[in-house]
């Protein structure tokens, strides 16, 4: 019996949008022609900024040099297409064995220029497939909770910094921005595709891991060097400017305040996150 796959649909949907949009095909493994890119492909590229489309395609975009070559060889992502400047490509060639001749594709700068959505200077755009969702996984170690975390920077921060101390699970509010948020992937630097995030209800997940430390990070808590360390172990890093919701501090073990030594009324959550990682990370 035969099982339609409706990721497979669209994966194939996707891969033939993007080629029909071109003008000119591929010769042999680069383009030896000039590629025009028509007004179709720059505005489903330019679409995939807006979460709506990014849903409704299963892709995301990357930018610049560094991002993409990491995102690429980390394979944590299928890599759709990648439009490059042609001295790029080539210099990078033996990066793209594994891709599809198909997917790669010379522009010009005042193409490159037109989908990308950051004006520094910029060498190639990239279009990844999104990883597939799952379900929440119980809190391995430590993990971080994330209460409506709404600015990008924000959650692309607390990615870079999660991979840093080598925490490799979040998971966030249904309210939370989107991990594939433009300024989100940027800001990452690639730490995108060794962090694993989920989206659910925050008090659902905390009651089915009746095992897990469940700590909120207030003003009105406990130093995190007075507090045992033990796994798992879950921080709770609440709204940029409300703070942890109630309900989850209610539904938490305790709540963790990081000691204010200075005048500053509070600390970014970006920061806040970083402080605490470190806290909770050394000596484990």
């Amino acid at each position: 019996m035969m099982v339609h796959d409706p990721r497979a649909s669209r994966n194939a949907h996707v891969k033939s949008k993007i080629n029909r949009c071109l003008l000119k095909p591929m010769a042999g493994r680069f383009l030896k022609n000039k590629s025009m890119l028509n007004k179709s492909t720059i505005k489903y590229i330019q679409s995939l900024q807006q979460k709506k489309f990014r849903d409704e395609h299963g892709c995301f975009v990357a930018e610049g040099p560094k991002l993409v070559l990491e995102l690429i060889d980390g394979r944590s992502f299928e890599c759709e297409a990648v439009f490059a400047l042609p001295a790029w490509i080539q210099s990078n060639h033996d990066r793209f064995r594994e891709l599809p001749a198909t997917s790669l594709h010379e522009i010009q700068k005042h193409e490159l220029d037109r989908i990308a959505a950051y004006a520094s200077p910029n060498e190639v755009v990239a279009v990844f497939r999104k990883k597939t969702e799952t379900p929440p996984v119980p809190c391995q170690g430590l993990c971080l909770l994330l209460d409506d975390i709404r600015d990008p920077g924000n959650l692309g921060t607390i990615i870079r910094s999660a991979d840093w101390f080598g925490v490799n699970q979040i998971i966030c509010s249904e309210q939370t921005v989107d991990m594939y948020n433009p300024k989100v992937v940027q800001s990452t630097m690639a730490s995108l595709g060794r962090v694993n995030l989920y989206y659910t209800d925050l008090l659902h997940w905390i009651g089915q891991n009746p095992g897990c430390q469940v700590l909120a990070a207030t003003l009105d808590g406990t130093a995190p060097e007075d507090i045992p360390k033990s796994d798992p172990t879950a921080l709770i890093i609440g709204n940029e400017s409300a703070g942890v919701r109630e309900a989850l501090i209610n539904a938490s073990q305790g709540k963790v305040t990081i000691p204010r030594l200075g005048m500053a009324e509070s600390l970014n959550a970006a920061t806040a996150a970083a402080v605490l990682l470190y806290a909770f990370t050394v000596g484990r």
